[in-house]
């Protein structure tokens, strides 16, 4: 999936207006401006649109998991050069603090059935024989159901 993408479904989820997109990228000691903010979310067809890098996703993500669970004490995690959709599933289910059983139901929300077995393949070591590729299928689905757990019950 495209980070705009990705992005800007979040956003949608949680509802967050500039501002908090704003501060969620300065919970995890990264400064944007609502420029920048705009240009990420506009539609790729939009002259104005801007590419929102893998590292500038990271640090989104980073500063969700912080707005979500507080930040921890000392040095803060640096952000991935290069995002997956195995790293973008592991930092929204560490922000959610998501165990499998909800990621499942999750995922059920979407019509998308998954077994806890499956599921954990997408959260192993990438040197682990059992580890399996988060197909952008899988974090589309995930993101829609999502969207219709904590989106449409607000």
């Amino acid at each position: 999936m495209k980070n705009n993408d990705i992005l800007r479904r979040i956003r949608y989820i949680f509802d967050f207006d500039d501002s908090k997109m704003i501060s969620i990228f300065g919970l995890a000691g990264h400064k944007v401006t609502r420029e920048q903010v705009c240009d990420w979310l506009k539609i790729d067809e939009d002259p104005a649109y801007q590419k929102c890098s893998d590292t500038e996703l990271a640090i989104f993500l980073n500063g969700l998991i912080n707005d979500k669970r507080g930040k921890k004490e000392g040095a803060q995690p640096e952000p991935e050069k290069r995002l997956t959709n195995n790293i973008v599933f592991v930092k929204l289910k560490i922000a959610l603090s998501l165990k499998a059983e909800d990621i499942v139901e999750i995922l059920g929300l979407a019509d998308f059935p998954i077994r806890k077995q499956e599921l954990s393949a997408f959260f192993r070591n990438p040197a682990n024989k059992h580890y399996r590729d988060c197909k952008d299928q899988i974090l589309r689905n995930f993101l829609k159901g999502m969207k219709l757990k904590y989106r449409d019950n607000l």
